[in-house]
């Protein structure tokens, strides 16, 4: 019902301004051209104006009814996304500057300059000195906020400090796989023929032991705060976006070519509750990128928590190798049984044969 009264409303619009317009016509040919023309020209003048005002206004009015909903308003959650908001803001402030400007001049010239009797219009086919200002100035202005683009874009796509650590991260439709080196430090290899979505999400290849005490999960990213993360990004499917709004950064999920960013956090998850005064906020990844019928519902959670709660919960996981091959699984609980049973079972066989013998 609500879609027929918009597009009743939306043609009624267009009749009603069709009818001005007709209305306009006869008015012309009752007045006659030239003296209609002549009064149009100067009402228009007045609207543009009055456009001009109220532009200004709905500009302002929108920036403070909707700005407390934006991102701007709070800090940054990582260390190099200070750096972007930086650059935003420069960005923001030397392009209102000369939006604010134009309009305004745009708008005065239009009502300034209308149409009148005794005046003349002035033609120059060329100006030198103008032409340079108006290429040299926003030249100038663009290769300063490219440069510092690319200063940021080096810095966050680079190597990070030693102590990063290191969580590989693929988009599939429609969600994330997560994945984490065991004690040895390194990833084991994987083959996306051996992707199977009930036992092998990622493709590894179980004959390389590097893979082994690999940690794999799907629901969400844990991360420290206060130390570096390299993300190592990638896909499976198609082409995603990780998205990382809080943080200030995002970087395609391309398949086949794996793609790096790093960052560190600043801010516990229980922190930005506080700053946020929203007790129900979670670091959020998104997909940046549209993918499929489903790409609305690609989001992944992100808990940022101290070292201690970090470790805490690493020592609860357990490797995906272990999870597919628990028979194989060394150190589960049932071995670690068994073999505590075996060794008591081997003094309490002996004495029994001692007995024996006497």
């Amino acid at each position: 019902m609500t879609m027929f009264l918009t597009i009743a409303v939306i043609v009624l619009i267009f009749v009603v301004i069709f009818q001005i317009a007709k209305a306009s016509e006869y008015v012309s040919v009752l007045k006659g051209e030239e003296v209609s023309r002549k009064q149009n020209n100067k009402i228009n003048g007045f609207l543009m104006m009055g456009f001009l005002v109220l532009g200004l206004i709905g500009v302002w009015y929108c920036n403070k009814l909707y700005y407390g909903k934006t991102l701007l308003v709070q800090d940054a959650a990582s260390v190099e996304g200070a750096r972007v908001d930086s650059m935003l803001w420069v960005t923001l402030a030397l392009t209102g500057v000369v939006f604010i400007l134009t309009q305004i001049v745009l708008f005065w010239f239009a009502y300034k300059y209308q149409e009148k009797e005794n005046r003349k219009v002035f033609f120059f086919p060329h100006n030198t000195k103008l032409e340079v200002i108006w290429t040299v100035i926003p030249a100038i202005a663009l290769t300063v906020l490219v440069v510092i683009g690319l200063r940021n874009w080096f810095l966050f796509t680079g190597e990070p400090p030693q102590n990063a650590m290191v969580v590989e991260v693929t988009g599939k439709q429609f969600g994330w796989i997560y994945r984490y080196p065991g004690k040895d430090g390194s990833f084991g290899k994987k083959y996306y023929k051996n992707i199977d979505n009930a036992s092998n999400s990622l493709g590894l290849i179980w004959e390389d032991k590097l893979g082994h005490d690999d940690l794999v999960m799907e629901q969400t990213m844990y991360l420290v705060k206060g130390k570096p993360v390299k993300l190592i990004i990638g896909s499976r499917d198609v082409i995603h976006d990780v998205g990382l709004s809080h943080f200030r950064m995002k970087m395609d999920a391309v398949p086949g070519i794996p793609t790096t960013l790093w960052f560190t956090p600043k801010y516990t998850t229980k922190e930005m509750k506080e700053l946020t005064k929203n007790p129900d906020f979670q670091y959020e990844i998104s997909c940046d990128q549209m993918c499929g019928n489903g790409h609305y519902s690609m989001k992944g959670v992100i808990e940022v928590v101290d070292q201690e709660e970090y470790d805490a919960w690493m020592v609860k996981q357990k490797p995906y190798y272990a999870q597919q091959f628990p028979d194989k699984d060394t150190a589960a609980p049932k071995a670690v049984a068994d073999t505590a049973k075996t060794a008591s079972a081997k003094p309490v066989e002996a004495v029994k044969k001692a007995v024996a013998k006497l």
